[in-house]
Protein backbone atom coordinates (compact mmCIF):
# COMPACT_ATOMS: atom_id res chain seq x y z
CA UNK A 1 0.00 0.00 0.00
CA UNK A 2 1.46 3.36 -1.08
CA UNK A 3 2.35 6.08 1.37
CA UNK A 4 1.83 9.71 0.40
CA UNK A 5 3.80 12.89 1.00
CA UNK A 6 1.69 15.81 2.19
CA UNK A 7 2.91 19.31 1.37
CA UNK A 8 1.27 21.96 3.57
CA UNK A 9 1.53 25.63 2.64
CA UNK A 10 -0.16 28.98 3.22
CA UNK A 11 -0.63 31.34 0.29
CA UNK A 12 -2.95 33.95 -1.12
CA UNK A 13 -5.77 32.77 -3.37
CA UNK A 14 -3.84 33.88 -6.45
CA UNK A 15 -0.59 32.21 -5.35
CA UNK A 16 -2.45 29.05 -4.34
CA UNK A 17 -4.02 28.82 -7.79
CA UNK A 18 -0.61 29.11 -9.46
CA UNK A 19 1.01 26.59 -7.11
CA UNK A 20 -1.85 24.13 -7.54
CA UNK A 21 -1.52 24.25 -11.32
CA UNK A 22 2.24 23.69 -11.12
CA UNK A 23 1.96 20.82 -8.63
CA UNK A 24 -0.77 19.06 -10.59
CA UNK A 25 1.53 19.09 -13.62
CA UNK A 26 4.20 17.29 -11.51
CA UNK A 27 2.37 14.04 -10.63
CA UNK A 28 0.68 15.48 -7.54
CA UNK A 29 -2.68 13.77 -7.27
CA UNK A 30 -4.60 16.56 -5.62
CA UNK A 31 -4.50 19.83 -3.76
CA UNK A 32 -7.08 20.45 -1.06
CA UNK A 33 -7.55 24.16 -0.37
CA UNK A 34 -8.73 25.01 3.15
CA UNK A 35 -9.48 28.40 4.68
CA UNK A 36 -6.19 28.48 6.58
CA UNK A 37 -3.86 26.33 4.48
CA UNK A 38 -3.61 24.07 1.46
CA UNK A 39 -2.33 20.50 1.31
CA UNK A 40 -0.93 18.85 -1.82
CA UNK A 41 -0.47 15.08 -2.01
CA UNK A 42 1.84 12.92 -4.07
CA UNK A 43 2.77 9.26 -3.84
CA UNK A 44 6.02 8.89 -1.93
CA UNK A 45 7.59 7.00 -4.83
CA UNK A 46 7.00 10.00 -7.14
CA UNK A 47 8.19 12.69 -4.74
CA UNK A 48 11.16 14.87 -5.71
CA UNK A 49 11.94 17.56 -3.15
CA UNK A 50 14.41 19.35 -5.41
CA UNK A 51 11.62 19.95 -7.94
CA UNK A 52 9.30 21.03 -5.13
CA UNK A 53 11.82 23.54 -3.78
CA UNK A 54 12.24 25.03 -7.24
CA UNK A 55 8.49 25.62 -7.54
CA UNK A 56 8.03 27.17 -4.10
CA UNK A 57 11.12 29.36 -4.39
CA UNK A 58 9.55 31.01 -7.44
CA UNK A 59 6.67 32.18 -5.23
CA UNK A 60 8.81 32.82 -2.13
CA UNK A 61 6.54 30.58 -0.04
CA UNK A 62 7.58 28.04 2.59
CA UNK A 63 6.09 24.58 3.05
CA UNK A 64 6.02 21.70 5.51
CA UNK A 65 6.26 18.01 4.62
CA UNK A 66 4.62 15.01 6.23
CA UNK A 67 4.40 11.34 5.34
CA UNK A 68 0.88 9.95 5.35
CA UNK A 69 0.16 6.23 5.28
CA UNK A 70 -3.12 5.41 3.56
CA UNK A 71 -4.41 3.62 6.64
CA UNK A 72 -3.75 6.76 8.73
CA UNK A 73 -5.55 9.11 6.36
CA UNK A 74 -8.69 9.40 8.49
CA UNK A 75 -6.81 11.18 11.29
CA UNK A 76 -5.12 13.47 8.76
CA UNK A 77 -8.28 14.68 7.05
CA UNK A 78 -10.42 14.81 10.19
CA UNK A 79 -7.92 17.24 11.72
CA UNK A 80 -8.43 19.80 8.94
CA UNK A 81 -11.53 18.91 6.91
CA UNK A 82 -14.20 21.60 6.97
CA UNK A 83 -17.62 21.57 5.27
CA UNK A 84 -17.79 23.18 1.84
CA UNK A 85 -20.93 25.02 0.81
CA UNK A 86 -21.46 25.98 -2.83
CA UNK A 87 -23.94 28.85 -2.61
CA UNK A 88 -27.34 27.45 -1.58
CA UNK A 89 -26.90 24.60 -4.06
CA UNK A 90 -24.74 21.98 -2.35
CA UNK A 91 -23.11 21.23 0.99
CA UNK A 92 -20.24 18.75 1.12
CA UNK A 93 -19.59 17.58 4.66
CA UNK A 94 -18.32 14.70 6.75
CA UNK A 95 -20.65 12.57 8.85
CA UNK A 96 -19.59 14.41 12.00
CA UNK A 97 -20.65 17.81 10.62
CA UNK A 98 -24.20 19.01 11.08
CA UNK A 99 -26.49 19.54 8.09
CA UNK A 100 -27.39 23.12 7.20
CA UNK A 101 -30.83 24.50 6.47
CA UNK A 102 -31.54 26.09 3.10
CA UNK A 103 -29.12 23.97 1.06
CA UNK A 104 -30.59 22.05 -1.86
CA UNK A 105 -28.22 19.06 -1.94
CA UNK A 106 -26.53 17.60 1.14
CA UNK A 107 -23.58 15.30 0.33
CA UNK A 108 -21.73 13.30 2.98
CA UNK A 109 -18.23 12.06 2.22
CA UNK A 110 -15.29 10.39 3.93
CA UNK A 111 -12.40 11.39 1.64
CA UNK A 112 -9.64 9.12 3.04
CA UNK A 113 -6.89 9.20 0.36
CA UNK A 114 -9.22 10.25 -2.46
CA UNK A 115 -9.58 13.75 -3.80
CA UNK A 116 -12.67 15.80 -4.49
CA UNK A 117 -14.05 17.38 -1.35
CA UNK A 118 -15.02 20.68 -2.91
CA UNK A 119 -12.12 22.51 -1.26
CA UNK A 120 -10.18 22.64 -4.49
CA UNK A 121 -11.30 25.45 -6.80
CA UNK A 122 -11.70 23.12 -9.78
CA UNK A 123 -14.15 20.86 -7.92
CA UNK A 124 -16.02 23.88 -6.57
CA UNK A 125 -16.34 25.38 -10.05
CA UNK A 126 -17.49 22.06 -11.50
CA UNK A 127 -20.28 21.89 -8.92
CA UNK A 128 -21.32 25.44 -9.79
CA UNK A 129 -21.47 24.53 -13.49
CA UNK A 130 -23.51 21.41 -12.78
CA UNK A 131 -26.21 23.57 -11.23
CA UNK A 132 -27.10 24.97 -14.66
CA UNK A 133 -27.22 21.64 -16.52
CA UNK A 134 -30.15 19.31 -17.09
CA UNK A 135 -29.19 15.86 -15.78
CA UNK A 136 -32.71 14.42 -15.91
CA UNK A 137 -32.61 10.88 -17.34
CA UNK A 138 -29.11 11.50 -18.73
CA UNK A 139 -26.21 9.07 -18.72
CA UNK A 140 -23.09 10.50 -17.11
CA UNK A 141 -19.41 9.58 -16.86
CA UNK A 142 -17.39 11.01 -13.97
CA UNK A 143 -13.81 10.67 -15.20
CA UNK A 144 -11.40 10.78 -12.27
CA UNK A 145 -14.15 10.24 -9.75
CA UNK A 146 -12.03 10.34 -6.56
CA UNK A 147 -14.51 10.62 -3.69
CA UNK A 148 -17.38 10.24 -6.21
CA UNK A 149 -18.79 13.58 -5.07
CA UNK A 150 -19.62 14.68 -8.64
CA UNK A 151 -21.16 11.30 -9.45
CA UNK A 152 -23.30 11.55 -6.32
CA UNK A 153 -24.41 15.06 -7.22
CA UNK A 154 -25.23 13.95 -10.78
CA UNK A 155 -27.59 11.28 -9.44
CA UNK A 156 -29.17 13.77 -7.04
CA UNK A 157 -29.77 16.01 -10.07
CA UNK A 158 -31.69 13.25 -11.82
CA UNK A 159 -29.14 11.29 -13.87
CA UNK A 160 -30.43 7.88 -14.92
CA UNK A 161 -27.03 6.19 -14.76
CA UNK A 162 -23.58 7.38 -13.70
CA UNK A 163 -20.26 5.64 -14.40
CA UNK A 164 -17.40 6.77 -12.17
CA UNK A 165 -13.86 6.05 -13.34
CA UNK A 166 -10.56 6.21 -11.46
CA UNK A 167 -7.11 4.65 -11.77
CA UNK A 168 -6.71 4.07 -8.04
CA UNK A 169 -8.37 1.12 -6.30
CA UNK A 170 -8.36 3.00 -3.00
CA UNK A 171 -10.44 5.76 -4.61
CA UNK A 172 -12.89 3.22 -6.02
CA UNK A 173 -13.38 1.68 -2.58
CA UNK A 174 -13.74 5.10 -0.96
CA UNK A 175 -16.17 6.23 -3.64
CA UNK A 176 -18.36 3.18 -3.06
CA UNK A 177 -18.50 3.99 0.67
CA UNK A 178 -19.60 7.54 -0.13
CA UNK A 179 -22.21 6.34 -2.62
CA UNK A 180 -23.72 4.09 0.05
CA UNK A 181 -23.64 6.90 2.63
CA UNK A 182 -25.68 9.07 0.27
CA UNK A 183 -28.15 6.28 -0.57
CA UNK A 184 -27.40 6.40 -4.31
CA UNK A 185 -28.39 3.45 -6.47
CA UNK A 186 -27.58 4.46 -10.06
CA UNK A 187 -23.80 4.83 -9.82
CA UNK A 188 -21.21 2.24 -10.86
CA UNK A 189 -17.49 2.71 -10.23
CA UNK A 190 -14.81 1.00 -12.32
CA UNK A 191 -11.06 1.15 -12.77
CA UNK A 192 -9.82 3.22 -15.72
CA UNK A 193 -8.66 0.16 -17.65
CA UNK A 194 -12.28 -1.04 -17.70
CA UNK A 195 -13.61 2.14 -19.31
CA UNK A 196 -13.68 0.83 -22.86
CA UNK A 197 -16.93 -0.69 -24.09
CA UNK A 198 -18.90 0.60 -21.10
CA UNK A 199 -21.28 2.59 -23.27
CA UNK A 200 -21.48 6.25 -24.16
CA UNK A 201 -22.65 9.23 -22.14
CA UNK A 202 -24.71 12.38 -22.59
CA UNK A 203 -22.52 14.27 -20.11
CA UNK A 204 -18.87 13.67 -19.16
CA UNK A 205 -17.34 15.32 -16.10
CA UNK A 206 -13.53 15.35 -16.21
CA UNK A 207 -12.16 17.01 -13.07
CA UNK A 208 -8.57 15.82 -13.07
CA UNK A 209 -5.13 17.15 -13.90
CA UNK A 210 -4.11 18.24 -17.39
CA UNK A 211 -1.65 15.41 -18.04
CA UNK A 212 -4.28 12.75 -17.36
CA UNK A 213 -6.84 14.53 -19.54
CA UNK A 214 -4.42 14.78 -22.47
CA UNK A 215 -3.40 11.13 -22.11
CA UNK A 216 -7.04 10.03 -22.22
CA UNK A 217 -8.59 12.40 -24.77
CA UNK A 218 -9.26 9.60 -27.25
CA UNK A 219 -11.05 7.52 -24.62
CA UNK A 220 -13.09 10.52 -23.48
CA UNK A 221 -14.06 11.41 -27.05
CA UNK A 222 -14.97 7.78 -27.74
CA UNK A 223 -17.31 7.74 -24.75
CA UNK A 224 -19.38 10.68 -26.01
CA UNK A 225 -22.83 10.26 -27.49
CA UNK A 226 -23.57 12.55 -30.47
CA UNK A 227 -24.04 16.04 -29.07
CA UNK A 228 -22.60 15.10 -25.68
CA UNK A 229 -21.45 17.78 -23.28
CA UNK A 230 -17.97 17.47 -21.74
CA UNK A 231 -16.90 19.59 -18.78
CA UNK A 232 -13.14 19.83 -18.21
CA UNK A 233 -11.74 21.15 -14.96
CA UNK A 234 -8.43 20.79 -13.15
CA UNK A 235 -6.49 22.20 -16.10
Amino acid sequence: MDNYIGVRFKASAEQSEILSALLLSMDYEGVEEGEKESIAFIKEANFNEQELQAVFSQCNISYELSTVAQQNWNAEWESSFEPVQVDDFALIRAFFHEARAGVEHDIIITPKMSFGTGHHATTYLMIQLMRDLDFSNRTVIDFGTGTAVLAILAEKLGAAAVLGIDNDEWSINNGEENIAANHCSHIELVMADQMLNRGKADIILANINLNVIIANLDEIAGACKPGALVLFSGL
